[in-house]
């Protein structure tokens, strides 16, 4: 079988520099923040990932992970753009059930290329004509961010583009982020009814404050002058309190709700 994410192809030159690509994202960010439609927050993505060349996307989450505990009653949102044959196509011939981004979702937390899933020996041939036909239809390569939240809540986020060479780690890392952000703004899961916002003690918000400017455990250790397995401790009771297994979503979290300075 045929590897679509063979990286003999002409690779792709990306022209944008780092700082520009900072610059990027501080404006996606000041964006998002002023969307009030999924539209809107949708419409940013896109314009932020095409930095990436990712022209592709699709958000939402398996039915068989939507969240019951939710107000709207589960139903995480969906939005995607890609071509409207290759949606056609994935329903005619169920590949919503046998996706192969969706099953390495469920046991990850990071963002992984799916040429990664493709060339991993637990992948069965079915699942690697899903990436195969998709690289038929303009979908070359691409990169996957599970959104695991509270009470066994699961969405992704799928980025895709026309070229065959992956994307550079930084590229993924910027994707990352925008996912969570994205994710956090469309899903509302950082709405407390209530008025029941998680207390944190001062040394949690000072753990959690220094993970949100992207400081590692050992860095806030030397920060405040405590033991890096001090920090962990901190930054745990944050996660358990604000539900979530991501240190990223609980800093946001935590901005968002006023537990923190954003």
């Amino acid at each position: 079988m045929s590897d679509p994410f063979s990286l003999d192809a002409p690779s792709y030159c990306e022209v944008t520099t780092d700082e520009e690509v900072a610059v990027a994202f501080d404006m996606f960010l000041s964006q998002l923040n002023g969307a009030i439609r999924i539209e809107q927050l949708f419409d940013r993505l896109f314009v932020f990932a095409r930095n990436f060349n990712c022209r592709w996307i699709a958000y939402g989450a398996p039915a068989q992970f939507q969240d019951p505990h939710r107000q709207n009653g589960g139903k995480t949102p969906v939005s995607l753009n890609y071509p409207p044959e290759w949606q056609e196509h994935c329903v005619e011939k169920g590949y919503d059930k046998i996706d192969p981004t969706v099953k390495t979702s469920r046991f990850h937390s990071a963002a992984f290329r799916w040429s990664e899933v493709y060339k991993d020996s637990s992948t069965t041939d079915s699942e690697r004509r899903v990436f195969d036909e998709a690289a038929t239809f303009g979908l070359r390569s691409g990169v996957t961010i599970p959104l695991h939240g509270p009470c066994g809540s699961f969405s992704t986020m799928n980025f895709a583009q026309t070229e065959t060479r992956d994307l550079e780690n930084i590229a993924v890392a910027y994707l990352q982020l925008a996912a969570l952000h994205f994710h956090l703004q469309v899903v509302g899961c950082l709405d407390v009814s209530g008025g029941d916002i998680p207390s944190l003690s001062a040394r949690e918000k000072e753990c959690i404050r220094w993970v949100a400017k992207g400081k590692s455990s050992w860095d806030i250790g030397v920060i405040l002058g405590i033991s890096q397995n001090t920090v962990n401790f901190h930054v745990k009771n944050v996660l358990r309190k604000l539900e979530t297994g991501s240190r990223t979503v609980a800093a946001l979290k935590a901005a968002r709700l006023g537990l923190i300075e954003p």
